[in-house]
């Protein structure tokens, strides 16, 4: 079952403001950030039930990185 997520006007602000930081420090590196962000709430919307709801319907999602295989 796939859930619709959306989020507040704030998480959109700071979704921005982390891919600004972070491509201010290294080239690329808020399109990483930004990749990382998007895999996950994608995971979130086809698996929302595997996160634990922190208020009301509000589910929590930390951002973190995979080792992945080259």
């Amino acid at each position: 079952m796939t859930y619709d997520l959306s989020f507040l006007p704030e998480v959109e602000e700071d979704v921005m403001g982390g891919y600004a930081w972070y491509e201010e420090r290294t080239f690329g590196l808020g399109e990483e950030f930004l990749r990382m962000f998007y895999a996950r709430a994608n995971e979130l919307s086809h698996n929302a039930l595997l996160y634990r709801k922190v208020y009301g319907d509000f589910r929590r999602c930390l951002l973190r990185r995979f080792p992945y295989a080259i």
